[in-house]
């Protein structure tokens, strides 16, 4: 049966799958991601496919969290060194097989159309909220990426037009989204209500114990997310948007609010259209999502090589 290599590179760690041409995990591996970043990471994504082997696989496919460059390399902050990183051009040499590298918003609205919970849908966004806030965006059946493939950085969506004193030479702390509903952000929310460190994890525990404080933080933080939500219905008029990442445990807790907040600012029509739901896939999303990606580009790959070989035959005057 045809199938890919997927991985997914993190932050902390890079998860790896084979995966099926009719999505279906057949083995899984993992390993951390070097924190001194550079080389040494490429190191260990070779090293995870050799583990899986690429033997009988038909294409490779590494999803990445930050953006590929018009000349294939790739911008990845949250790893050192992976400002122009040629991963492409590295994998290519080490191995004989299509290379498709994406970003991970790619990847996770890729996987739910194919596999999950937008599976018959042509115009969806996939929302991820965790550490950072990033959307996948499909319109039309197509995978809108943008004139340098940063389309969906929802992170950096300015919220806050008046910076607090204080804060003028840092303004993304508390102006931009992703200060307000990302992970790190929603814990900084609860800190202070608690007037004592609180993680997300602990902020979950005492809202589902109806304690008042937890209760209003993610409240606040569900209005942003209805909000967000609001402008991708108004901007994109989806059929559906997906939740996922971290802060999608929160459930109804987080999408209570933000539904309302969204049907109160969005515009009317499309906001009857819409249905918000939350991923189906989880954290599957991103590898078989890479995987389709990667099929469909040694499917593109081979159609694009079978027809100029017919270009050449005919020149040469040689029958089709």
């Amino acid at each position: 049966m045809p199938s890919a290599l997927a991985l997914d590179l993190g932050g902390t760690k890079i998860a790896a799958a084979r995966v099926s041409d009719t999505g279906v995990v057949t083995s899984r591996r993992e390993t951390a991601t070097p924190p001194e970043g550079g080389e040494a990471v490429v190191d260990a994504i070779c090293g995870l496919i050799e583990r899986l082997s690429p033997k009988n696989v038909r294409a490779l496919g590494v999803c990445i969290p930050g953006l590929v460059h018009p000349d294939g390399s790739v911008w990845a902050p949250n790893i050192k060194g992976w400002s122009r990183m040629q991963l492409a051009t590295r994998l290519a040499r080490e191995f004989q097989l299509p290379i498709a590298i994406g970003s991970d918003r790619d990847a996770f609205v890729t996987g739910e159309a194919w596999r999950g919970a937008a599976r018959g849908c042509r115009d969806v966004v996939f929302l991820a909220v965790g550490t950072g806030i990033g959307a996948g965006i499909i319109s039309g059946g197509h995978l809108v990426r943008g004139c340098g493939g940063a389309a969906g950085a929802l992170g950096w969506m300015a919220v806050e037009s008046r910076v607090p004193r204080g804060y003028e030479s840092s303004y993304r702390d508390v102006g931009c989204l992703e200060s307000h509903l990302a992970g790190p952000g929603i814990a900084r929310a609860a800190s202070r209500a608690f007037g004592e460190p609180t993680s997300t994890r602990e902020l979950l525990a005492r809202a589902r114990k109806s304690d008042s404080r937890a209760l209003e933080v993610l409240a606040r933080a569900g209005h942003y997310l209805g909000l967000v939500m609001a402008n991708l219905v108004s901007t994109l008029n989806p059929e559906r948007i997906i939740v996922g990442g971290g802060m999608a445990a929160a459930g109804n807790l987080l999408l209570g609010p933000a539904r309302t907040t969204m049907r109160q600012w969005a515009q009317p029509i499309a906001v009857r259209q819409v249905r918000i739901v939350r991923s189906r896939l989880g954290l599957d999303a991103s590898l078989l999502g890479t995987a389709r990606l990667a099929l469909d580009h040694a499917e593109a790959a081979r159609a694009s090589a079978s027809g100029a070989r017919a270009v050449r035959r005919v020149r040469r005057g040689d029958s089709p």
